[in-house]
């Protein structure tokens, strides 16, 4: 079965069958979710009694008691996982055809119900002018269309604080989880990444999945253009073919810095644009998570 395009998907006007189907085609391919539990989880502590194993002993306990204690866990199989979607103005682009919120709320919606179908807890968080919008983390069949016709209502407009949104979304989770950023990734460049970062040396895994149009990537237009920003509304009058390599390579640089940014901080990073089949862009992303865990990548997780 061939992947269905994005155009093809984006017509579904029911967002779980479009979820659905995404996820059907990963199977499809043979492909496993690497979404897997953490397996233990701290219970409390107890007196220490000889043989216990002495990794399991609380130093810094010791040091303010004087008494050895074993710190006890929990196996637990649940995970939580954060989606944090940027609705910003600069995500209707473009105006007509399928537009990057509407990818972004696809790939968002296939993830949620991959996580549910696991038995995981899936949540979202967004922001529009100032106002963010939460979704909580939870399991089960009613949570997950409650979820989706959240998602299927998203409209993008006005502008977002990507560091606020994205430390309010992690620090709703109840325990260690994952954190996955859905975004063009514009706004507060250097903000972001040191939240992102922060975010990891708490002990979450985070993504980055960065979402562009084709013709973003390079200037399509010739001649003398009119340019406005989706956001402030600023217009600016630019000879589109003298600008065309600067602007091209000015994208190509920001996109490397923002993969090799991720790389270095512990975060996984796919770059997705908007005539991808979602199928094939989440294979990529999935497929690339497996390989890190099973690499036995570890990440940071000290505080800030």
């Amino acid at each position: 079965m061939s992947a269905l395009s994005p155009a093809v998907i984006a017509a579904i006007d029911d967002l779980e069958l479009a979820a659905r189907l995404v996820v059907e085609g990963l199977r499809t391919g043979g492909h496993r979710s690497p979404f897997h539990g953490y397996s233990t989880e701290f219970r409390q502590h107890r007196p220490y009694r000889a043989g216990d194993d002495l990794k399991y002993l609380d130093w810094k306990l010791f040091a303010r008691s004087d008494r050895l204690y074993t710190r006890q866990f929990r196996e637990t199989t649940n995970l939580s996982v954060m989606l944090v979607l940027d609705t910003s103005a600069s995500m209707a682009f473009p105006e007509r055809g399928l537009s990057k919120v509407r990818y972004a709320t696809i790939i968002a919606a296939a993830l949620a119900y991959l996580v549910s179908e696991q038995g995981h807890a899936v949540g979202m968080m967004s922001m529009t002018n100032g106002s963010l919008s939460y979704v909580p983390a939870r399991g089960g069949r009613p949570h997950l269309r409650a979820l989706l016709a959240k998602l299927d209502r998203m409209e993008a407009s006005g502008t977002w604080d990507p560091a606020r949104t994205i430390a309010r979304g992690a620090q709703l989770l109840q325990r260690r989880g994952v954190v996955i950023a859905i975004s063009d990734f514009y706004d507060a460049e250097e903000e972001t990444r040191r939240e992102l970062r922060r975010v990891v040396q708490r002990g979450h895994d985070v993504a980055m999945l960065q979402l562009l149009s084709p013709t973003e990537r390079s200037l399509p237009f010739t001649g003398s253009i009119e340019l406005q920003d989706m956001e402030s509304n600023g217009r600016q009058l630019v000879d589109a073919t003298a600008m065309a390599a600067t602007y091209e390579a000015a994208v190509t640089e920001f996109l490397e810095r923002c993969r090799t940014c991720a790389r270095r901080d512990g975060i996984d990073y796919s770059l997705m644009t908007t005539d991808m089949p979602p199928e094939q862009a989440l294979r990529d992303y999935l497929l690339r998570r497996s390989r890190r865990e099973t690499s036995g990548h570890t990440r940071s997780t000290g505080s800030s």
